[in-house]
């Protein structure tokens, strides 16, 4: 199972984390604190496995990380998990990524975070792997990013029907509004233009 996942850059910020066991805010800063200083001191050539920190739960669980350009993606794992498996996954989350954003650079990580949370959400969820295929990741993220436009667009419905009154042209403000037995004295408001 995926204990967490943690994206910092070479300086040790963090970029994004997701636990998916319950820690507090002050043992999860320490747990990233924790695993920059294990992962940034190793070599460039040595294995992207390690035992996992004494926070995180020490030899019961790994750590399994890539370096790329300014950013270190960082799975915390247990015992019951592939290395290889998970550095494959760590592969498709980055060109996914890199596929959403067109050359993926640490900037999209800050700017967009909802929508790398989303992309992480189709891949994990609960610790488990959902789904590595990175063309069914894209179809859905894309129907997703659909259906926020499609809602913004709802949103958008009470500017967009005020902008449409204050062009309507009429002669004169209406003063008395009739419908069926209905009369409505509209008081006398400023202008719309």
């Amino acid at each position: 199972m995926i204990k967490a996942i943690l994206i910092f850059n070479n300086h040790g910020k963090p970029r994004l984390s997701k636990f998916y066991e319950h820690y507090s805010e002050d043992t999860e800063q320490q747990i990233i604190r924790e695993t920059f200083h294990l992962v940034s001191k190793r070599d460039e050539n040595v294995c992207n496995f390690l035992e996992g920190g004494m926070l995180i739960g020490g030899s019961e669980n790994k750590l399994i990380y890539r370096h790329y350009a300014t950013l270190y993606f960082v799975f915390c794992v247990d015992s019951s998990e592939s290395e290889l498996g998970i550095l494959d996954l760590i592969q498709v989350f980055v060109e996914t990524l890199d596929k959403c954003f067109e050359n993926v650079c640490e900037l999209d990580l800050i700017f967009h975070v909802d929508k790398v949370h989303n992309i992480l959400a189709e891949m994990v969820m609960g610790g488990m792997v959902l789904e590595t295929n990175m063309n069914e990741i894209i179809t859905h993220v894309d129907a997703q990013n659909k259906m926020e436009k499609s809602e913004a667009g709802i949103a958008g419905a009470p500017a967009r029907a005020v902008s449409a009154v204050k062009n309507m042209n009429l002669p004169e403000m209406p003063r008395n509004i009739n419908i069926g037995d209905i009369s409505i004295k509209v008081p006398n408001l400023p202008s719309f233009k």
